[in-house]
């Protein structure tokens, strides 16, 4: 029974196919370029795209506060990355058609969702890039972490690269809107670090601890005010992270 498990959780890991969704998301890309970001959303700068990983898992770990970051990411990543989003987004009228093509995961809030969990691994054993917001909702400054970031990352050795995100807030805004005249979207992709390898069946306060001090990577690259629970940058440590 053992070696029946083994070989169907196998099977799961190798069932995320990358080919599958190319096309898809170059799709969404070209909408996003020619409509999004081109009408609705003012993109001013981007930083640090030299430091995403050519190759390998990774997994981008983002402050959340608007819709549309997340999106963002999407767009101006070199890379393909498959986002974890709250599972109402596949309910949207009209617009939940999106995250289906283009594959995002879909979590159930506020409970352990091994199904999402599982198709996250899928993902990172396929090398490919997984986008998280490690606070699970969004809010104008940093809340506590969820382990689920760490926890991923260390079982599979995956990279991860915080992503600061500033400026998103009342987008998306017709082009002719005030908030057009108002500084726009700017992203920030900071250097790359993974989790020790001694380090990958971490549980409890040992995941705990690896989730702060991954948050506070990415309280680092942010303004103060966005620093919330992770303000005081003097407790930080990097006992658990290695750089890249």
């Amino acid at each position: 029974m053992a070696l029946i498990g083994k070989k169907r959780r196998q099977k799961e890991i190798q069932r995320y196919n990358h080919r599958k969704w190319v096309l898809n998301r170059r799709f969404l890309r070209f909408l996003l370029k020619v409509i999004g970001y081109t009408f609705l959303v003012r993109l001013d700068r981007v930083d640090g795209l030299e430091n995403i990983p050519k190759d390998g898992p990774v997994i981008f770990m983002i402050n959340h506060i608007a819709f549309i970051d997340s999106i963002t990411v999407l767009y101006i990543s070199p890379r393909d990355i498959v986002p974890l989003a709250k599972n109402e987004v596949y309910e949207y009228p009209i617009v939940g058609i999106f995250p289906r093509l283009w594959g995002v995961i879909p979590v159930k809030r506020d409970e352990i969702d091994r199904g999402a969990i599982r198709r996250a691994l899928q993902v990172l054993k396929a090398r490919e890039c997984l986008l998280i917001a490690p606070e699970g909702t969004r809010g104008e400054a940093l809340r506590r972490g969820r382990d689920g970031a760490a926890y991923l990352a260390s079982r599979t050795g995956a990279a991860i690269v915080p992503v600061a995100i500033e400026g998103t807030v009342g987008f998306p805004a017709f082009r002719t809107s005030e908030r057009w005249k108002q500084p726009g979207a700017h992203i920030r992709y900071e250097k790359p670090f993974r989790f020790k390898p001694e380090y990958k069946n971490a549980k409890g306060a040992v995941l705990r601890k690896m989730t702060d001090e991954a948050m506070y990577v990415l309280a680092k690259a942010l303004p103060e005010h966005r620093r919330g629970e992770y303000a005081n940058l003097s407790e930080r440590t990097q006992d658990t992270i290695e750089w890249l």
